[in-house]
C-alpha cells in the first residue's frame, strides 16, 4: 500500500513541478513577445507618447493640429489623426473652422477653465 501511494506522490511532485516550469517558460515567451511588437511598432508608440506630451501640457488644453503636425512630422493627416485618438485626444473645431484637439482625460479641466 504504502508503494502505491509513494508512486502516486512522486507522480502528483514530478507533476506539479513540470507545471511550473512550463508556467514560468510560457511567461518568459510572452513577456518577450510583447517586447518583440512594440520594439516592431515602436515609432507609433513612440508618436503616442509624444502626442499624449504635448497635450498634457499644464498651461494649454487645447493644441492645433497644425502645432502637432509641426512636432510629429513623417506621418501623412490621417494616420496621425489616428494617432492622436489611440494617445486617448478628441478633436474640436473652433468657430475659425481650425482643427484643434485635447486630452479626453482634460475635458473637466477645460469645462472648469471656460466657466470663469
Amino acid at each position: 500500500m504504502s508503494e502505491v501511494i509513494i508512486a502516486a506522490a512522486s507522480g502528483l511532485i514530478g507533476t506539479m513541478i513540470g507545471g511550473l516550469i512550463s508556467y514560468f517558460i510560457q511567461k518568459e515567451q510572452l513577456k518577450n513577445e510583447i517586447l518583440k511588437i512594440r520594439e516592431e511598432n515602436k515609432t507609433e508608440f513612440q508618436a503616442e507618447q509624444t502626442a499624449r506630451h504635448f497635450l498634457s501640457h499644464a498651461n494649454y488644453t487645447d493644441r492645433s493640429f497644425e502645432t502637432l503636425q509641426k512636432h510629429l512630422g513623417g506621418f501623412e493627416d490621417d494616420e496621425l489623426r489616428k494617432i492622436l485618438v489611440r494617445a486617448g485626444a478628441v478633436r474640436v473645431y473652433r468657430d475659425d473652422g481650425s482643427e484643434w484637439w485635447r486630452l479626453l482625460s482634460r475635458m473637466d479641466e477645460y469645462i472648469s477653465s471656460k466657466k470663469k
